[in-house]
């Protein structure tokens, strides 16, 4: 689609060049070849969008992390680094919407982006996914 947006916006600097040269504009013509560069324009957008959201829903949710910033391994209930307890809040709870695990930092999920936060964190059952707080 790029090889074919390039070669529209080749003959578009063409077309105008030969217009200059006879000194016959086609406002029409001009146009419509801009309309179809716009409209290609947009659907490579959306296609770049589309790919962008494929990519991100692979990458894994980032972990947890204590205060003093090492990672909290799910299920812990003191950090590996420091030894401070990791709270109430679990490191990892699951979607209200999908029931994916995310990190309880999240703000959405990772699966199916739906809104996670502390209030769609204290609606999830973890016990209905079989994890237990």
């Amino acid at each position: 689609m790029l090889r074919a947006r390039e070669e529209r916006l080749r003959d578009l600097g063409g077309l105008m060049l030969e217009m200059y040269r006879r000194d016959q504009f086609r406002q029409d013509l001009l146009v419509e070849r801009c309309e179809e560069l716009v409209a290609l324009d947009e659907r490579l957008q959306e296609l770049d969008t589309l790919l962008a959201a494929a990519v991100s829903s692979r990458r894994p949710a980032p972990a947890a992390r204590c205060a003093c910033g090492a990672p909290i391994v799910g299920g812990s209930h003191f950090c590996g680094n420091c030894g401070r307890p990791v709270g109430a809040a679990p490191a990892v709870v699951a979607c209200t919407k999908c029931g994916a695990p995310l990190a309880a930092d999240a703000k959405f999920c990772a699966a199916c982006g739906h809104r996670a936060g502390p209030e769609a964190a204290e609606q999830a059952d973890p016990a209905a996914y079989g994890w237990e707080r």
